[in-house]
């Protein structure tokens, strides 16, 4: 292993008309530290595609996973799944990008655009070595991850994406390769590079897509560690024992809750500072200063708006400028964890506010535990390493 890691982000639209996406993603992480991602692509659009592409994608994820061939991948797939009567064949296309431990990327790609390598803000071509599995020509390559390397994938709803029935020559695969790149050098995490293409893929289609679009992006970093405080322990004898594992840790440090910050004021004896212009409209609570702390805020409502972001997040992404451009004290949060961080420590208090226990207030311990347990799912499903000791 190495301190590289890999952020990954997709996104899709479906074909006008239809309910479900004939696209499906899967992503899966082993215990090695190696990555795999599957992109495939059902053929048609609905149902059948949906089926089709889901079944591909699970079945090559987790047959990789145990560490089988591609070849008896392809075979197990053309063995298991129904032959469709319209294109007499029983799978999908797919793409197939293995991180092994973070020092290379595997690809296997099947009739999907070829993955898209940008390096150094350039794009980058790679060999290629073509194979026969079942009669398919597939195409393998091994690529050594560096720093800053950014891969997409994709469907071909992507290129030639446009409004009317005729193909958009300005939107071919070199387009869309030049569209990521360009925005790659802002330093865009993947989900954000990801939103971005396939929403100017749906707007190039006029809103209406005449195809399922999906792209995926992978950017390889390097891991940065963050460690979160979020509550007093439930005895006040442990304060200084959790106070400094919290502080002991490399990385940025965030501080959730006023008592919390009150005690860790106290353990560095420095001055906690409140701020009094803060922006009422966001409807969350002021942020404070402290030396030896990177951020202070308020605890559970601040920490809710926090989890409401992340589920947002790993759906449509809608609400991306808000807390991206936003100075609240959740917002902060969010640019720190979901574009920064790697690697979260929470260090979680049991204690019982007396506050909280107000009937008329709609915050509770429980309340609290859930906020810890299901930000940290929704972390781990961002991709992030996610470890919680509780106090």
């Amino acid at each position: 292993m190495n301190d590289l890691c890999a952020d990954i982000g997709y996104k899709s639209i479906k074909h006008a008309g239809e309910e479900l996406c004939g696209d499906h993603v899967d992503v899966v992480n082993m215990e090695d530290g190696s990555t795999i991602m599957v992109l495939a692509d059902g053929l048609g659009s609905g149902v059948k595609a949906s089926i089709l592409s889901t079944l591909t994608s699970k079945i090559i994820s987790t047959m990789m996973a145990e560490g089988l061939s591609i070849e008896e991948c392809v075979s197990t797939i053309a063995a298991t799944l129904p032959v469709t009567s319209e294109h007499g064949v029983a799978y999908s296309t797919f793409t197939i990008i293995q991180l092994v431990r973070n020092h290379t990327a595997e690809l296997i790609q099947y009739d999907n655009p070829h993955v898209i390598l940008i390096r150094n803000g350039d794009v980058t071509d790679y060999p290629m070595t073509e194979i026969r599995i079942e009669g398919k020509k597939i195409y393998r390559s091994t690529i050594r991850l560096q720093e800053d390397d950014v891969f997409v994938a994709m469907s071909d709803g992507c290129p030639y994406a446009s409004a009317d029935v005729t193909y958009n020559n300005d939107w071919k695969r070199e387009d869309i390769a030049q569209f990521v790149a360009d925005m790659s050098l802002t330093g865009y995490t993947a989900k954000v590079l990801c939103t971005m293409l396939v929403d100017e893929c749906d707007k190039l289609y006029g809103y209406s897509p005449r195809d399922d679009a999906t792209a995926c992006v992978i950017r390889i970093r390097r891991r940065v560690p963050m460690s979160i405080l979020f509550g007093p322990p439930a005895d006040r004898d442990d304060c200084d024992k959790m106070m400094s594992l919290f502080f002991s840790k490399e990385g940025k440090h965030i501080i959730c809750g006023g008592t919390t910050a009150g005690i860790a004021a106290k353990y560095l004896r420095k001055p906690l500072k409140a701020k009094m212009a803060y922006d009422t409209s966001s409807g969350v609570p002021p942020t404070a200063e402290l030396e030896g702390a990177d951020l202070v805020t308020e605890g559970v409502v601040t920490m809710s708006k926090v989890l409401t972001y992340a589920q947002d997040y790993l759906k449509g992404n809608e609400s991306y400028e808000e807390w991206n451009y936003g100075h609240d004290g959740a917002s902060r949060i969010c640019q720190l964890l979901f574009e920064e961080a790697t690697d979260i420590n929470f260090y979680v208090g049991r204690a019982i506010n007396p506050a909280h226990q107000n009937p008329n207030l709609p915050i509770n311990f429980n309340i609290k535990m859930n906020i810890v347990e299901e930000l940290s799912s929704c972390l781990r499903s961002m991709g992030k390493q996610i470890k919680v000791s509780y106090f």
